[in-house]
């Protein structure tokens, strides 16, 4: 890889596809809402939400196959290794099939399991069953998509990434308001249209993905499933999903300690979180960009690129970062007020909005380098490193709650940014000696 094919010009016809694609992953849940709110009833609203939250989670847990396909695929390409780059996509297939199959035939204990942890009224627990049980046949479709973008974006084809997600989401939203509103069948109307999204999607990544079926590498049992590169392979996933199930841990202890200080604060963390997951899906385009291009040069061993991609990758996450800063606290308060209508949650929430005007400056060096260590597939030393994150989080809040409260709270939220960064960027040196 020439250092000089790295440009800013790069970097964003990288970034803002995946942006863009992001944005219109809350849009599906809100007309997703907005339909079934159509019906007029309490419940099917709360069957739905809790449904889909559950089913979330499930496929959550499979993260990593996008993010190991990305850096372990992005290393072919840089290498030139074309049976390596279409044997990766076969791989990160038969994954997201298998496990999208053992899901389906564990449904019942899995919905079970997921109702105990976290219950809900009778009424709502039925009709999110009968939303959960339709919903579950699309899981080796759901899954294997998370493979297939991973795939796309290693190849820098982002753009086909935000079709895909365009389709997938419209055709969901367009198929919600027919099931629903012209059919009238309800939850079970909303279910069945994600579940046509899902699958029609994974046809399409298919078809986008289509160069890979040409030849026979990609049924090559030989190439697909040797063994020291499945090894590799299971340990990048790994690593990645015990860092996932960390940083999903401290976001849930963050909730649990919200839910014990009063439904007010509760409520206003919950539209915190909003304002970070907006940081999150900005920061995500060009983290995925640091993946992309990191993998390409640690698999053409090309230091001076790895340097300039770091580098470049960080400028535009500070430049994003600062632009969302300036976002909340100019107009933070009338986003607050978009989110909800209560005047007196309005006002207890921007006590906290500091901490969102901060949040992107200290957020956005983790994530960035979140996405250089996945692409040099460096995943022990995010594994590790998270690991460090998290409990210095959890002694932070054990500080820090007690005396602060809610500020308290997200002060460890912020410490747990900055720590995850520090110790990333302490190992970052040693991908360019290794380089």
């Amino acid at each position: 890889m020439d250092s000089l094919s790295i440009t800013h010009k790069r970097i964003l016809t990288i970034s803002v596809p995946i942006i863009l694609s992001n944005i219109t992953i809350p849009l599906l849940g809100l007309v997703d809402t907005a339909v079934i709110g159509q019906l007029g009833q309490i419940v099917p609203i709360g069957a739905v939400g809790i449904g889909s939250i559950i089913i979330s989670a499930i496929y959550w847990i499979f993260g990593f196959l996008r993010m190991g396909t990305t850096g372990l695929t992005a290393q072919a390409v840089g290498k030139r290794d074309h049976g390596e780059i279409i044997a990766l996509f076969s791989r990160a297939l038969l994954v997201g099939i298998i496990g999208g199959f053992i899901l389906i035939l564990f449904k019942d204990f899995i919905f079970w399991s997921a109702f105990k942890i976290s219950p809900a009224s009778s009424e709502v627990e039925s009709l999110a069953y009968k939303y959960m049980k339709i919903r579950i046949y699309s899981a080796p479709a759901a899954i294997s998509i998370f493979g297939i973008l991973g795939w796309l974006i290693a190849r820098e084809k982002t753009r086909m990434v935000l079709f895909l997600q365009l389709w997938m989401n419209g055709t969901n939203i367009l198929l919600d308001i027919l099931f629903v509103i012209g059919f009238g069948w309800g939850v079970e109307g909303v279910a069945i249209a994600t579940v046509f999204a899902e699958i029609s999607a994974f046809f399409i990544g298919l078809y986008i993905c289509r160069s890979a079926f040409v030849g026979s590498l990609w049924r090559s049992y030989q190439l697909v499933m040797n063994k020291e590169k499945l090894i590799n392979m299971s340990k990048v996933n790994f690593d990645i999903l015990v860092r996932s199930l960390l940083l999903q841990a401290a976001f849930l202890s963050f909730m649990f300690f919200s839910s014990n200080l009063d439904n007010t604060t509760l409520a206003a963390n919950q539209i915190l979180l909003q304002f970070l997951m907006m940081t999150s899906y900005t920061l995500d385009g060009f983290a995925y960009s640091a993946e992309t291009l990191v993998g390409q040069a640690v698999g053409a061993r090309s230091a001076n690129s790895l340097r300039k991609i770091s580098l470049l990758t960080l400028f535009w996450g500070f430049v994003a970062a600062f632009l969302m800063s300036l976002l909340y606290l100019f107009f933070g308060k009338n986003l607050i007020a978009v989110m909800t209508k209560s005047l007196e949650l309005q006002l207890f929430t921007q006590k906290y909005l500091f901490w969102m005007i901060i949040a992107p400056i200290l957020a956005f060096p983790a994530f960035i380098l979140d996405g250089i260590f996945i692409g040099a597939t460096r995943t022990k030393d995010m594994r590790n490193g998270m690991a460090i994150s998290f409990v210095i989080f959890c002694l932070s809040v054990w500080l820090l709650f007690g005396s602060y409260g809610n500020h308290g709270l997200w002060a460890s939220m912020m410490i747990l940014f900055v720590v995850r960064a520090i110790t990333l960027l302490i190992k970052y040196f040693n991908i360019e000696e290794e380089v």
